[in-house]
C-alpha cells in the first residue's frame, strides 16, 4: 500500500509541476470552473428539469439519481473517515491547494464520485450524450488533481465509487 501511495504522490507532483506560473494564470480559472460544475447542487436542478420536461424518462431518471445519492453520500463519508488520507496540500510542503477543500481528507474524491454517478445515470437514460457526460466527469476528476486538493488515486476511486453506485441504482429501479 505504501508503494502505491508513493507512486500516486509522484504522479501528483509530476502533474502539479507541468505548468508554468504564466500558464497557471490561464488554465486555473478553467479548472476552477470545471470543478465548480461538480459541486453537486446543479445535479438536482438538472434532475428536476428532466423530471418535468421528459415525460418518457424524467421521473425514473430523478428517482434513480435520488436513490444513487442516498447510497453514495454515506459511502463517501464512511470511506473518508476510514482511510483518513491527508490531502496533498496538507501532506506535501511545496504544494498549496488552489481552492479550499470541502473537508480534511482526500480519499475518495467526492466531486469525482458525484460527477461519475451523474454521468453514468445520464448516459444510461440518454445514451446520445454519453461521451459528452463522461468527458465532463473525467475533467471534474482531473480538475481536482490540477487544483491540488486530491491525488490521482483519490479521483480514480471516486470515479469507481460513483459509477458503481449509479449502476446498482439503475439495476434496482431500471
Amino acid at each position: 500500500m505504501k508503494r502505491l501511495a508513493s507512486l500516486d504522490q509522484q504522479v501528483f507532483e509530476w502533474i502539479a509541476n507541468q505548468t508554468s506560473s504564466q500558464e497557471r494564470r490561464i488554465v486555473m480559472p478553467i479548472f476552477k470552473w470545471v470543478s465548480k460544475t461538480g459541486d453537486g447542487h446543479l445535479y438536482f436542478v438538472l434532475a428536476g428539469i428532466l423530471y418535468y420536461l421528459d415525460k418518457q424518462h424524467g421521473a425514473l431518471f430523478f428517482y434513480t439519481a435520488l436513490l444513487a445519492y442516498s447510497f453514495e453520500i454515506p459511502m463517501y463519508i464512511i470511506l473518508k473517515r476510514l482511510f483518513k488520507r491527508a490531502r496533498p496540500c496538507d501532506l506535501l510542503r511545496d504544494f498549496h491547494a488552489i481552492v479550499i477543500p470541502a473537508d480534511k481528507f482526500s480519499l475518495p474524491s467526492g466531486h469525482t464520485a458525484a460527477a461519475f454517478l451523474m454521468a453514468t445515470i445520464i448516459a444510461h437514460f440518454y445514451p446520445s450524450v454519453g461521451v459528452l457526460v463522461y468527458t465532463w466527469a473525467s475533467l471534474v476528476g482531473i480538475s481536482r488533481v490540477v487544483l491540488r486538493v486530491h491525488f490521482p488515486l483519490d479521483t480514480i476511486i471516486g470515479a469507481a465509487l460513483g459509477s458503481a453506485v449509479a449502476l446498482v441504482s439503475i439495476n434496482i429501479l431500471g
